[in-house]
């Protein structure tokens, strides 16, 4: 009996607790070889991520985001007409799979290009075609890698909270200007939602968020004197630390605000786990 509860006292220890979540962290033989391919997939993606946003504000590429936006996105699609929309809706997809590049300065880089009116509609389009991409490969690869992380209570407790809310919670979410567009993709690709229901609710809270982006881009355009396509080595030094500061702002503003909502979540779905395992007992 006194060996019993010793072991017990033993498992219910840090150190023990510890080495089984490391254990079950690295434990993959209860999937596929497809589902193993697309949490590789998910982990590469964030670690592109992080080192981006390292090079960005720590490595000495204050000016990346906006030559990549401008060289990259701005002149491609404005010199190539009908045919940039097409390259739109692609970058605007791939964009999607990288944190750095959110979708919000994508839809200010539409509002350079076309106005904003076009622009918003633009808009609209690239963020279904992202949405819905970022969805997939979070549910397919995502949620497992997720409940190894945060626990299977943790996303039981969004389960519940889409259930319960359902569409309207996405639309809100997608409503609000500088609550991240790409990460709500992935996390209701972690949760139990229908995807018309998702589809449908990322269209309708799309539609104002778009063209608030698209307003800022061209409004910045219009700020600086500036007309697509601009090329970067005729404009003075001052202006181009103007214009790298704006965007890398909007990035600090999402990233903060994502970090916040983070934390807020892992200690709601805290209280939430000890308030169901209690209800439980």
């Amino acid at each position: 009996m006194e060996n019993k509860e010793i072991r017990n006292k033993n498992n219910d220890s840090f150190s023990f607790k510890l080495k089984k979540y490391i254990k079950n962290l690295f434990n993959f033989s209860q999937y596929t070889f497809k589902t193993i391919l697309y949490i590789i997939l998910f982990v590469a993606l964030v670690v592109i991520s992080l080192w981006m946003l390292w090079y960005i504000y720590l490595g000495g590429g204050e000016t990346l985001l906006l030559t990549l936006v401008v060289e990259w996105f701005v002149n491609p699609i404005f010199t190539l007409g009908f045919l940039g929309i097409l390259l739109f809706i692609l970058i605007m997809g791939i964009q999607g799979l990288l944190v750095p590049i959110p979708s919000e300065i994508v839809l200010i880089a539409a509002g350079i290009i076309w106005g904003v009116i076009i622009g918003g509609i633009m808009g609209i389009i690239g963020s279904m075609a992202a949405a819905i991409l970022c969805f997939y490969i979070s549910r397919k690869g995502g949620r497992p890698l997720a409940e190894k992380f945060v626990g299977k209570s943790g996303i039981d407790m969004a389960d519940d909270f889409i259930h319960r809310y359902g569409m309207g919670a996405i639309i809100i979410a997608r409503f609000l200007p500088f609550i991240a567009f790409d990460p709500i993709s992935y996390a209701s690709g972690l949760v139990d939602i229908d995807v018309k229901k998702y589809s449908l609710g990322t269209l309708i809270g799309s539609i104002p968020r778009a063209f608030f982006y698209s307003w800022l881009g061209s409004f910045l355009l219009e700020s600086q004197g500036l007309t697509p396509p601009i090329d970067l080595d005729a404009l003075d030094f001052q202006v181009i630390e103007e214009l790298s500061l704006y965007f890398n702002n909007v990035i600090l503003i999402i990233l903060g605000i994502l970090v916040v909502m983070f934390i807020a979540y892992y200690i709601t779905s805290k209280h939430y786990e000890k308030k169901k395992s209690q209800k439980n007992d």
